[in-house]
């Protein structure tokens, strides 16, 4: 698809811009509303079979409710069968909140070994809700130090529980990406894992206390645009990192929902380095 209608669709999830502004717009590029139809459900995704299916029988998967520092946050938590005990990763969801998408990934992460927990940053509004628009204003309306609280103590469940090694990283996409950046300044994760998140504030890069592996897109240029600022102050305070810039490839390029920006080889890639970072970060299943 053409770089034009991505770059709109950013606009219209990121910026934000109305609904009724995007698809005029859209109509425009597109030289007719026939044209903006057909490509609308590319830009915003159709379903697709789960990569793990939720009854998948080598896995054990269910909704669970824990403490927060806001309230009682929900959240979905998935791991191998048998004793453990398993090595923890938080997987921390894009703006458009828990949703069947990042269900799946949570299977992923447990069918490589992992207890894996998805906590819904929307739980005290109710929870994630089926429309995308209402949970990405729900998304913008949250205190991002009030949702980082939350995954700190969400961190903390996944490091108490009886089924984990006490070993908790984190992975994020998009917003999600942002606030796995900020955790790992936090001192509750030993490793963060970054797909096209916005960089963390410079001024929390000193207390970052864990190795971060970052993936980026090479055409994202409204979050690389803030990469070399934070490069700088990881290299200035001899922070451990490891960069990936995949070429070619749009913002979100993980989310295999979204068949407009979605590229097979990078994911692959990205999913392959970080399973092999987390298992040497957090240790391998037994």
């Amino acid at each position: 698809m053409e770089r034009r209608f991505i770059k709109l669709y950013d606009a219209y999830t990121h910026t934000p811009l109305p609904r009724r502004e995007f698809l005029a717009r859209l109509t425009r590029l597109a030289g007719s509303a026939a044209a903006a139809a057909v490509l609308l459900p590319l830009l915003e995704g159709r379903a697709r079979g789960d990569v793990v299916p939720p009854d998948d029988p080598r896995l054990l998967a269910s909704r669970v409710r824990f403490p927060g520092e806001t309230g009682e946050l929900t959240g979905y938590l998935a791991r191998p069968l048998g004793d453990g005990p398993w090595p923890c990763v938080l997987v921390i969801h894009e703006n458009r909140g828990l949703n069947a998408h990042i269900e799946d990934v949570a299977r992923r992460l447990a069918l490589a070994g992992f207890l894996a927990l998805a906590p819904d940053a929307l739980s005290g509004a109710g929870g994630t809700p089926q429309d995308q628009d209402e949970a990405r204003t729900l998304i913008r309306a949250l205190d991002p130090d009030a949702a980082l609280a939350d995954y700190g103590a969400a961190t903390r469940f996944l490091a108490a529980r009886a089924d984990g090694n006490g070993k908790v990283g984190c992975v994020g996409f998009c917003w999600g990406g942002g606030m796995s950046n900020r955790l790992a300044a936090t001192g509750g994760v030993a490793a963060a894992v970054v797909y096209y998140g916005r960089a963390a504030p410079l001024d929390e890069v000193p207390a970052i206390s864990c190795p971060l592996l970052l993936h980026h897109a090479g055409l994202d240029s409204r979050i690389n645009g803030g990469l070399p600022a934070f490069e700088a102050a990881l290299k200035e305070h001899a922070k451990p990192y490891t960069l990936h810039l995949y070429e070619g490839v749009n913002h979100a390029f993980n989310n295999d929902t979204n068949e407009a920006r979605y590229d097979a080889e990078a994911a692959a890639l990205a999913w392959s380095r970080t399973v092999e970072f987390f298992e040497a970060s957090l240790g391998k299943a037994p």
